[in-house]
């Protein structure tokens, strides 16, 4: 099995339209409406503690 990570998941985004301004508008909202599912999620992409509280600090 592939892994499957944070450049298949801005592959699927950019399939159906997301730019980067779109990608960062919907982590947004995630981290509004739950930011401990949205924390598990960017670890779950194997994101660093550094990345994962700079992609929580622009969200």
């Amino acid at each position: 099995m592939s892994e499957f990570g944070v450049d298949q998941w801005v592959e699927l985004f950019d399939a159906v339209g997301l730019d980067k301004a779109k990608r960062r508008q919907w982590h947004a909202l995630f981290e509004q409406r739950h930011p401990e599912a949205h924390q598990r999620f960017l670890e779950w992409l194997g994101l660093d503690n550094a990345m994962i509280k700079d992609a929580r600090s622009m969200s």
